[in-house]
């Protein structure tokens, strides 16, 4: 009768899976230290874990994503001045409905003769 050996295979799977937390953690702290972005893409080459193997990680996956958030910013990419004013002066028919003139360019920094050419072609 054989003896039971499978502590063994145990206690070095359990060995391992902390040899790879320990990697992944080292390699989120370097990434952060260093200013580069953090992905769980980065992570798992950096530490040379899968990515998948990262996402069952509860804990590296809230900080990664943690991390990742905090790197953003507010914004990737500003908006353009010329949309932002398009967007700030965007004007839907049911806005002026019964409005005079006077009370739209009062709320809505367009120029008169916005309004003067499109009153005059529906009098057409």
């Amino acid at each position: 009768m054989r003896s039971d050996n499978s502590i063994h295979l145990t206690t070095a799977a359990k060995r391992r899976h902390e040899l790879t937390r320990a990697k992944a953690i080292a390699a989120l702290h370097e990434l952060d230290r260093a200013g580069d972005p953090i992905t769980f893409e980065s992570v798992a080459d950096h530490a040379g874990v899968s990515r998948s193997w990262l996402y069952t990680q509860t804990d590296l996956k809230d900080e990664i994503r943690r991390l990742r958030a905090r790197n953003q910013p507010a914004h990737a990419t500003a908006t353009p001045a010329r949309q932002r004013a398009t967007d700030d002066w965007l004007v839907f028919p049911h806005e002026v409905q019964g409005l005079t003139r006077e009370e739209i360019l009062q709320h809505k920094p367009l120029d008169e003769s916005f309004f003067s050419a499109k009153l005059d072609s529906k009098k057409e």
